[in-house]
C-alpha cells in the first residue's frame, strides 16, 4: 500500500492531503493490468472510474470517421486520466488504450464519491485542487486560442 500511497502524493488534485488522509484513499484502490493494445475504455463508455498510471503508457486518442485514430496524447507513469467523466458523471470522450503494456491503479466513482461523502476533510482538499487543476487547464485553452487567434490575423 505504501508503492501506492506515494503514487497518490504525486498528483495534483491528492497533494494537499496528509498521510493518514492518502492512506484512506489508497484503501479504495485497485490495481489493474492491461497488455499493448488493449481498450481501457471507450468513447461514449460510461465514465465510473478514473485512472493512474503506475507502469508503462497509455495513449488517449478518438476515432476520426473516414481517417481513423487519432492520437492527442501519450501518458506516462504518474499520469492520471478518466478523471473528468468521474467528475461529471458523462461519458468517456476519448479511448484510452495500453500502449506497450500497461499497469494502472484505478478509483471508482461509487467508491470515491462515498469517501468525499464522510471524509469531509479530504473532500474539501480534493475538491479545491480539482477547481485549481480545472483552472489551470481553462488557461492553457485560453493561451492556445489567442495564440491561434494570432496567428490567423498574419
Amino acid at each position: 500500500m505504501s508503492a501506492t500511497i506515494e503514487v497518490l502524493r504525486g498528483l495534483q488534485i491528492f497533494k494537499d492531503l496528509n498521510d493518514e488522509e492518502l492512506a484512506r484513499l489508497a484503501e479504495i484502490c485497485e490495481p489493474k493490468s492491461f497488455v499493448s493494445g488493449e481498450y481501457i475504455f471507450r468513447e461514449g463508455e460510461p465514465g465510473n472510474r478514473l485512472f493512474v498510471i503506475v507502469e508503462g503508457e497509455v495513449r488517449i486518442s478518438r476515432q476520426i470517421p473516414g481517417a481513423g485514430e487519432e492520437a492527442l496524447a501519450v501518458l506516462k507513469p504518474g499520469a492520471m486520466f478518466g478523471e473528468m467523466a468521474v467528475f461529471d458523471r458523462s461519458e468517456r470522450s476519448t479511448d484510452a488504450i495500453s500502449h506497450g503494456g500497461t499497469q494502472v491503479i484505478s478509483i471508482t466513482r461509487a467508491e470515491f464519491e462515498m469517501l468525499l461523502d464522510f471524509q469531509r476533510e479530504i473532500a474539501y482538499k480534493v475538491l479545491w485542487a480539482v477547481v485549481r487543476m480545472l483552472s489551470g487547464r481553462l488557461r492553457q485553452t485560453n493561451d492556445s486560442l489567442r495564440s491561434v487567434l494570432a496567428m490567423s490575423m498574419f
